[in-house]
């Protein structure tokens, strides 16, 4: 019996003559999906580009989501890594985002967002493309000054930091003093960047205040209104390259 399925055994392990040839295949199959991108006569061929690294690489930071904390480690990092490869070059942010709020993230996302634009050295070209509500509307004006812009459609909405607090009441306590810190550096930081008196930004932000393009440039959240396609920073250059 162990004889017959010691020979029925051996009829399922490859001869080991063979054996490394099945290894010089499988690793041909690897280096060339390793390749990657390959030209055939003059045709691109291969998996699509990874769209965020070629924006990194034209120094574009593209802020499209809700302000979490993911969108935040990955914000952050990419300011990080930009500083560090030159300080030379400026760096474009183009916001799209609702900021923080109950349900989305932490106003402390956006501070840790807002301290590094200011802590790296290349000028940070802030662009609202779509929607700047709250905390990133702070983060539009915390752009370098002449350097901040929006499209003719953007929406851009001040408000002040909302907590829905639950537990014990002196635990709801000291969420509201935290909140009302939290409003305070929000509004401090607005006047910084808008040069509006902290007082006018505290009022207009204690109750949700949109603005429209102009009245962003008017109130100082932005410097200019990008209406045409010669008004634009920068044209990436990697749409040549694909």
């Amino acid at each position: 019996m162990l004889s017959v399925l010691l020979a029925s055994s051996a009829l399922l392990v490859p001869p080991a003559s063979s054996r490394p040839q099945l290894l010089r295949v499988g690793t041909a199959q690897m280096a060339s999906g390793a390749a990657g991108v390959q030209q055939v006569d003059g045709v691109r061929i291969g998996p699509p580009p990874d769209l965020p690294s070629l924006l990194l690489n034209n120094r574009i930071v593209y802020v499209g989501l809700p302000l979490v904390p993911s969108v935040t480690e990955l914000v952050v990092a990419q300011l990080l890594y930009l500083n560090y490869e030159t300080k030379e070059k400026p760096v474009y942010m183009y916001i799209n985002s609702v900021g923080t709020g109950p349900g989305l993230g932490f106003e402390t996302e956006a501070f840790a967002i807002a301290d590094t634009m200011n802590y790296v050295g290349p000028d940070i070209e802030t662009i609202c493309v779509g929607t700047a509500f709250g905390t990133a509307a702070m983060l539009l004006a915390n752009g370098k000054k002449g350097k901040r812009a929006c499209l003719p459609n953007a929406s851009i909405m001040l408000s002040q930091p909302k907590s829905q607090a639950r537990g014990q009441a002196s635990d709801i306590k000291l969420k509201a003093v935290e909140v009302l810190k939290t409003r305070n550096a929000i509004n401090r930081l607005l006047a910084q960047t808008t040069g509006q008196s902290f007082e006018k930004v505290a009022l207009d932000s204690s109750r949700t205040k949109y603005l429209e393009p102009d009245e962003a440039l008017a109130y100082g959240i932005v410097d200019r209104v990008l209406r045409s396609e010669s008004d634009l920073p920068q044209k990436p250059s990697f749409l040549a390259a694909l």
